[in-house]
């Protein structure tokens, strides 16, 4: 395969980006996007260019760190992680846009790399449970519902990827608070501090400069776990519950 791709690249936070045009000649099918990225960066580094920025790690749709908007679709065509879509979701010849997410709370470090610690603030104001340290308490010790654990496996499935900011219009990241929120709000360990957990990670959320959610739905649609867009309704569930509480 031979491909046109078109790259964000910007040499810092604080400089002016843009779109540059390279070509990749021989491509297999068979490869990975990244490994496709490998090549232009191999190929880069022969020519005395500097090899273009990206973020990755496992490369196994595990971590989550490899996200890239690629031709407007928010991990490209498939719904997978980048690291997962493969060459043959694309034709001979085409052209290829690659540019990094696009969000306020999302900015850019490097070519394709952009700072997404405001995920991590974001459990850090409270996407945890507090419990003594001590040995692990035996599996059957607390009774979970089938219902309720099902629903909790489903939303710790987030990978914080950040495809449901880029995707969204707004830059929201109610899909990934949602199902942080879900995760802990079915469980019964998660349910001394729910009302308090809500109402600070949303605070958060707003001061980071994600946008509000308008119930467009291309976050889930984006989402390479799959996270439905009902963890939002447990998110505006408990922090109506929590805000008339506060009253």
């Amino acid at each position: 395969m031979n491909l046109t791709l078109r790259i964000w690249r910007q040499a810092g936070p604080r400089h002016k980006g843009e779109l540059r045009t390279y070509k990749v000649k021989d491509i297999s099918p068979d490869m990975s996007f990244l490994e496709m990225l490998d090549v232009l960066n191999e190929q880069l580094n022969a020519a005395g260019e500097e090899p273009i920025a990206f973020d990755s790690d496992c490369r196994e749709g595990i971590c989550g760190t490899c996200g890239l908007m690629i031709s407007g679709e928010a991990h490209g065509p498939e719904k997978t992680t980048t690291c997962q879509l493969h060459m043959r979701s694309f034709s001979d010849g085409e052209v290829i846009t690659i540019e990094p997410w696009r969000a306020n709370a999302f900015p850019v470090i490097k070519d394709l790399v952009v700072d997404r610690g405001a995920f991590d603030r974001i459990i850090q104001a409270g996407g945890y449970i507090s419990v003594n340290t001590g040995s692990a308490p035996d599996a059957h010790a607390t009774p979970v519902p089938k219902r309720n654990a099902d629903r909790a496996f489903q939303a710790a499935e987030c990978i914080q990827c950040g495809a449901c900011v880029a995707a969204c219009p707004n830059a929201s990241a109610m899909l990934f608070l949602g199902s942080k929120v879900t995760h802990l709000a079915e469980l019964p360990q998660g349910q001394p501090e729910r009302m308090a957990r809500v109402v600070k990670m949303v605070d958060q959320h707003d001061a980071e400069g994600f946008g509000g959610c308008t119930n467009v739905g291309a976050c889930s649609q984006a989402c390479p776990k799959g996270i439905p867009q009902d963890v939002i309704s447990t998110l505006n569930f408990d922090l109506r519950t929590a805000l008339r509480g506060n009253r």
